[in-house]
């Protein structure tokens, strides 16, 4: 399984950008998505995540600016960001609760995780 995140770059204050990320590689259902971030020397924070039946949940300090959508069908998410902010800056990490075959004749989820897309948003 492997998830493709895109989409970061340089932003000024007020500004927008839309992450994107695609899970790809052989798996039977994409359950959660999710977004996450993480600042140098800082956890790693849960930012927004979608159900497969499109339930939401944002992070109090995006909720409002911040909006997660899913595509069953492409097995993808965008994070759609508005009034960006000094404080968002961070590299965003794309995160799926994927079910695979383990081999075994059943099934099991796996944590699967994109490379991180880094965000930078100048005041």
């Amino acid at each position: 399984v492997q998830l493709q995140a895109s989409g970061g770059g340089f932003v000024q204050t007020g500004g927008s950008l839309t992450l994107s990320c695609v899970v790809s590689g052989s798996f039977y259902v994409v359950h959660n998505m999710a977004w996450y971030r993480q600042v140098p020397g800082k956890q790693r924070d849960l930012v927004a995540r979608i159900t497969l039946r499109h339930d939401k949940w944002y992070a109090d300090s995006v909720r409002g600016r911040f909006f997660i959508f899913r595509d069953n069908v492409k097995k993808s998410i965008e994070l759609q960001m508005h009034d960006l902010k000094p404080e968002d800056t961070a590299h965003y990490f794309c995160n799926a609760d994927v079910e695979v075959d383990d081999k075994r004749g059943g099934v099991e989820d796996v944590d699967a995780w994109g490379k991180g897309t880094l965000v930078t948003v100048s005041s």
